[in-house]
């Protein structure tokens, strides 16, 4: 920590006497089915994102930055616990996350830290489109360690339901921009505290169901209609991240706070113009267009602004934040599979020390720098070996050319899954087995908790297609709207 402790001296020296004693505020904002090519900054040929482009021109804008897995809920599980999903019970969308598992918010709410949690929260076990996650979800964000929340169980967009601390509210608008309205009003609230703010801002944009306003899809007339909303989607969520950034520096806490951006998967394969810059294939799978997304971290006070292509994941945020802020190593379940960040905010740092690994049903692939292996059924021994750095859109299988390099890698995916089958038993917990059990993931409609609201949401344009039988509320009705659930 000496390093970064001598900077901030120097940087109290010339900001101000309580900057280098104080706490950084960390933010996480997650968009919710962004593919690695749809920002300004990458050349998109019909999507301007002016205030995300700002945010990379000001901070560390990573080429190479994976989600930890191709679907939403098991990314937002490995930036919670710093963990592959399935070591945290997360198989995919609509899984819940562990009650044993150790999470960020409680590590820094142990810190001193007020948390709040705004958006997408999909870690509960429910499937189905967004609705208000209640107070007595047993796994709901108060449970691991936010302080407040307004959140849903899933997908949100235009006039959202969303649970405020487990109290169902509707809010009228975008709702990219509700929700950093509310995360503004958090920052506000308790700026005066003096206490340090860790809030996670987790979008709805730019999943399914697509309904963009007419000024934000305005641009996008020349594309399909469903292409123009998903863009319009992209429009106001950019914009929000302006408002997000406008807000900290009108309250004095840019310079002292760590905004992180990311996507939680690989982009779409139905939108046009191709949502993932070229990479192959697409959401929900282990190539590159299915792992590797947007990912931005800027601090003004310490990060020195450039671009690198050093591979980095979610599943090092919370490794980078206990870095920053010295939290201890109990508050980890091991293993741990993500790094620290924190020496690359200053200095490129050479090559990654961990492989990053990934594993999705049958799928699994493991990324060590510039080579990466994959199997798309694990069981079936077949397995692919790409040069990221000569062959980025994975065209062309190296493993017969290379088959020391091969039989490394080989070996090196097979011990990651083997320790990833340990985890999901339970044996990394104190009790040494899964306890209590891993719920069932339904859908939210279906459970006894929720049957008093469907009277009151029946008429409710995203749920129709679930609530009302041969409804077309959301995009093609009940089939169409179960499609994409995560």
């Amino acid at each position: 920590m000496k390093p970064l402790l001598t900077l901030f001296a120097f940087l109290a020296l010339l900001r101000g006497p309580t900057l280098a004693a104080t706490k950084p505020n960390i933010i996480f904002v997650m968009a919710d089915d962004m593919g690695w090519g749809q920002t300004g900054y990458r050349g998109h040929p019909v999507l301007k994102t002016p205030n995300l482009d700002a945010m990379a021109a000001n901070g560390l804008r990573f080429e190479r930055f994976y989600a930890g897995n191709p679907v939403c809920s098991p990314t937002r599980a490995s930036v919670l616990t710093g963990r592959s999903n399935e070591r945290t019970g997360v198989l995919t969308h609509g899984y819940a996350l562990r009650l044993q598992e150790k999470t960020i918010a409680q590590a820094l709410k142990g810190a001193g830290y007020v948390t709040a949690h705004f958006g997408k929260w999909h870690l509960n076990g429910y499937k189905g489109p967004g609705a208000p996650v209640l107070a007595d979800d047993p796994r709901n964000p108060g449970a691991f360690g936010f302080d407040e929340w307004v959140s849903a169980t899933n997908f949100i967009d235009m006039d959202p339901w969303l649970g405020r601390n487990g109290r169902p509210e509707q809010l009228k608008g975008d709702s990219s921009e509700l929700i950093v309205g509310e995360a503004v009003k958090f920052l506000e609230k308790h700026r005066a505290s003096g206490k340090p703010m860790f809030t996670v801002i987790w979008y709805g944009t730019p999943h399914s169901p697509f309904r963009a306003s007419e000024a934000d899809k305005a641009s996008f007339a020349q594309l399909n209609d469903t292409s123009a909303n998903h863009h319009g989607e992209l429009v106001a969520m950019d914009r929000s991240i302006g408002t997000l950034r406008k807000k900290l520096r009108d309250l004095g806490l840019a310079d002292n706070t760590l905004l992180v951006f990311n996507s939680d998967n690989g982009g779409l394969p139905e939108i046009q113009p191709n949502t993932t810059g070229g990479l192959r294939a697409n959401k929900g799978q282990v190539y590159e267009g299915g792992l590797r997304v947007p990912g931005i971290m800027e601090w003004p006070a310490v990060i020195k602004p450039r671009i690198t292509s050093h591979p980095a994941s979610t599943m090092d945020l919370f490794p980078t934040v206990a870095d920053i802020v010295g939290l201890p190593a109990s508050s980890f379940i091991q293993p741990v599979d993500g790094v620290s960040l924190r020496p690359l905010f200053t200095a490129e740092t050479g090559p990654r020390a961990q492989p990053i690994g990934f594993r999705f049903g049958t799928k699994t692939a493991l990324v060590d720098n510039r080579h990466k292996i994959l199997a798309n059924h694990l069981r079936s021994g077949r397995f692919e070996l790409y040069d990221l750095e000569a062959d980025p859109n994975e065209t062309k299988d190296i493993s017969a050319a290379q088959p020391a390099l091969f039989e490394r890698m080989k070996k090196q995916l097979l011990a990651f899954n083997a320790s990833v089958d340990a985890s999901f038993a339970g044996k990394d917990y104190p009790e040494g087995k899964v306890t209590p059990p891993d719920p069932e993931s339904v859908s939210w409609f279906e459970a006894e908790r929720y049957q008093k609201w469907l009277p009151q949401w029946k008429d409710y344009w995203a749920y129709q297609s679930y609530l009302n039988p041969g409804a077309k509320g959301a995009k093609g009705g009940k089939k169409a709207g179960k499609k994409n659930q995560n």
